[in-house]
């Protein structure tokens, strides 16, 4: 579990040593003030990819099978991180009444659903995956050795709020959630 949160430090402290701090921007305590991470249009496949790469690295480490991207998956994910705008709260249900199982039934993924992470927040999608690593539940979701699928999407709001859904999927098995790993309530 040590090698998990050593990669992920690496990770992230790489990720910001590449940004530099203006002066202007640093706090009386010394620590930089926090920014709005805005994401473009054009930013879908970096980040996509940056969270899978991230999160391939930390299942990596933590010995079990790394995920693809499924573009179904990514659908669910994406729809779910609007509707969860729309009702302005994070949480695994949409504003039809709709679980997270329903969603990906809705885009015609036939695997089966291993698990859901979700966040409302301002921060980047690696320190949302740090954030995600800290909690045993969702920890256990994003390691989930049954896991082969990964869909990930967010929605950003005018004031830059991030509303992150990140779905995780077995793709050889068909069927509803498995009982032993139920979808965490975060």
């Amino acid at each position: 579990m040590f090698r998990v949160y050593a990669v992920l430090s690496v990770l992230i402290a790489a990720m910001t040593a590449c940004a530099p701090v203006d002066p202007s921007r640093i706090g009386p305590d010394g620590v930089p003030l926090p920014q709005v991470y805005r994401i473009d249009e054009g930013d879908t496949g970096a980040i996509q990819f940056r969270m899978l790469d991230s999160l391939n690295t930390l299942r990596q480490a933590a010995g079990v099978q790394t995920v693809a991207l499924n573009a179904k998956l990514n659908a669910a994910a994406a729809t779910h991180s609007r509707d969860m705008a729309v009702q302005n709260r994070p949480w695994h249900f949409g504003s039809d009444g709709s679980s997270p199982l329903d969603r990906l039934r809705r885009v015609g993924y036939s695997g089966q659903l291993r698990g859901e992470t979700i966040s409302e927040t301002y921060e980047t999608e690696l320190q949302t995956l740090a954030a995600w690593m800290d909690k045993p539940d969702t920890r256990a979701v994003l390691l989930d050795p049954q896991a082969n699928h990964l869909g990930f999407a967010w929605f950003q709001e005018r004031n830059g709020k991030i509303w992150w859904t990140l779905v995780l999927g077995d793709g050889t098995r068909t069927g509803p959630v498995a009982e032993e790993n139920p979808v965490p309530q975060l």
